[in-house]
Parts: C-alpha cells; structure tokens; sequence
C-alpha cells in the first residue's frame, strides 16, 4: 500500500514511517523542511516537499496514494513562532478536510491524530464512545465530517505522553520545571490521573487502523493504567534528589507556567473497545520505567 504520511519526520511520524515500510508498505512523507527531508529519506520513504497550508501539494498526493495517516500539526506556537494555536488548529481541520474528500468513493482510509486530554469521561474514563465537541483542536471534528459524507475517515486518540528516548513533550517539559525550581511539584492532591503509551506502540496501532480500521471509527491508545501525577512528581523527585511538594492557585502558575492548566487535567482512559477492534496489545515498557531508563 502506498501511505501519505503527514508529520513524517516527527518523534510519532518517524516510528509510523519506520512501521509502514517493515510491514510492506509504500511511503510518502511530507516534509516542509531539507532537514525534514533528509530524515524522511533516510528513513527509506519517498519525500513530498510542502506544508500543511499547501493544500493543492497535499490533495494531489493523497489522490496518489492507497491510505493516508495524518501525523502532522504545526507546533511552532510553542517554540515562540509567530502563529497562534488557534491558526494551527485551523490549518489542521483544512489540511484533513482537503486530503480527505480526495479519498470520496472509495474505500482508501485517512487516519487522523488526535488527543484525549481535556476529554469528558462519560462513564468514568474516556471511552471510544466519547466525543470531543467542543474542543479547539478540530482534527476529531473534520474527521467525523469526513466519515458522514461516506469517506473512510477514523481517529487514533493518543495518550498525552508518547513515551520514548528523544521525547520533548509533557513530561520532559515538568522535568525541566523541577530542575528549575529546585523542586517536584504536583497540583493540588496529585490524585488527577495521567496516561502513556510508548511511541512503538502507538506506531503500531496508527498501521492496524489503516489496514484493519472502520470509517468513523475512534482508537484509545494508551499503554498501561492511569498514573497519580503525584506518583510522576515522586519519581522526579527521587531521580533528581529534589524535594517533592503540592502547589496550588499562584504558585502552581508560577510552577508549571504553560502547563498549569494541562498539569492538573484528569485523564482517566479505557481502551477496551481499541483493543478488540485492532487486536492491539501494547508491548512496550511503561512511562515510569522509561523514564527511569530515558528521562534523566
């Protein structure tokens, strides 16, 4: 199968590029960058030079190619770019809506990354039945746009750690915070529930959506139980032989600084559903251990 991936040359889009092409397949990867461009070949995929705004670049493509994974989202806003998130989450639903109508009358599938923090647990725990409605991101909106006119459109829901060697996400950014402070610091009881999944595994379920998926179709992919943040500030603590210790109002602001609304989200996830329809298992080592091998 020939696979357009967006997001090819990232820290989730070099494992699912690594994983489409060791079970056979064919990759395209866009890349906006010569460096992005030298990973992806290195990686043995064919290089698609452009951007998510090049909207004419990426339907020519995804009417080139036998499936689509849409990797891909513009994080410059955290890096002190100049645009906003709200210019990227738009960029993103037009990127999706336009590689996807590509695909009308067909049976080629488009999978598209998304994220289960912020998400209303339903029943206790964030389900696949769970939708998100009103959240800024539009990337699960688009795709169920996609999968009401007919298109073969699903959405892997990713753990807010991808977990691995090289991660610059959650929780390297918290470790950061603790090396500054001179101490690890959890919001309020720490009782609010994190979850992970190693990026090898999520590799792995991006592939099994694209060959074994269902239009319209929603994937939990998380690795392991939820973990107490206060368990997460523990390790920190011990690894960097730092006090450990709760903040609240101001001083939990002052802490976390971005990440203060994000660091206190609860996060509880069942993946029951994912499991069965992909027969998904994960194989990798958790987020505490991988980030007593990796993380320090």
């Amino acid at each position: 199968m020939k696979v357009l991936v967006t997001g090819a040359s990232g820290f989730n889009g070099t494992a699912v590029v690594k994983e489409l092409i060791d079970n056979g397949h064919q990759v395209v990867g866009l890349a906006r960058s010569e460096k992005s461009a030298e990973v992806i070949q290195h990686l043995g995929a064919e290089v698609l030079r452009g951007s998510l705004e090049d909207l004419e670049i990426l339907k020519q493509a995804a009417a080139g190619a036998d499936g689509i994974i849409h990797c891909g989202f513009n994080h410059d806003f955290m890096k002190g770019g100049s645009a906003t998130f709200s210019e990227a989450a738009a960029a993103d639903e037009n990127a999706i809506l336009a590689m996807g109508e590509m695909l009308t009358g067909t049976d080629k599938a488009i999978i598209v990354t998304s994220g289960m923090l912020g998400l209303p647990a339903g029943k206790g725990a964030v389900t696949e039945d769970d939708r998100a409605e009103n959240s800024p991101r539009k990337s699960e909106a688009a795709a169920w746009a996609l999968a009401e006119k007919g298109i073969h459109a699903s959405v892997v829901r990713l753990a807010p750690s991808v977990h691995d060697r090289g991660d610059a996400g959650f929780i390297p950014a918290i470790i950061q915070m603790a090396r500054k402070n001179g101490v690890s610091a959890y919001p309020g009881e720490g009782t609010n529930r994190w979850v992970g999944v190693h990026r090898l595994d999520a590799a792995r379920a991006f592939r099994l959506a694209l060959e074994k998926g269902h239009r319209g179709a929603v994937y939990n992919v998380v690795d392991e139980d939820a973990i107490e943040m206060k368990t997460i500030a523990a390790l920190i603590g011990e690894q960097l032989h730092i006090p450990v210790a709760s903040v609240s109002g101001e001083a939990l602001q002052k802490h976390f600084e971005w990440m203060s609304h994000f660091i206190s989200l609860d996060c509880p996830v069942s993946t029951v559903k994912t499991r069965e329809m992909l027969r998904w298992k994960p194989e990798q080592i958790g987020l505490l251990e991988d980030m007593q091998q990796n993380y320090f």
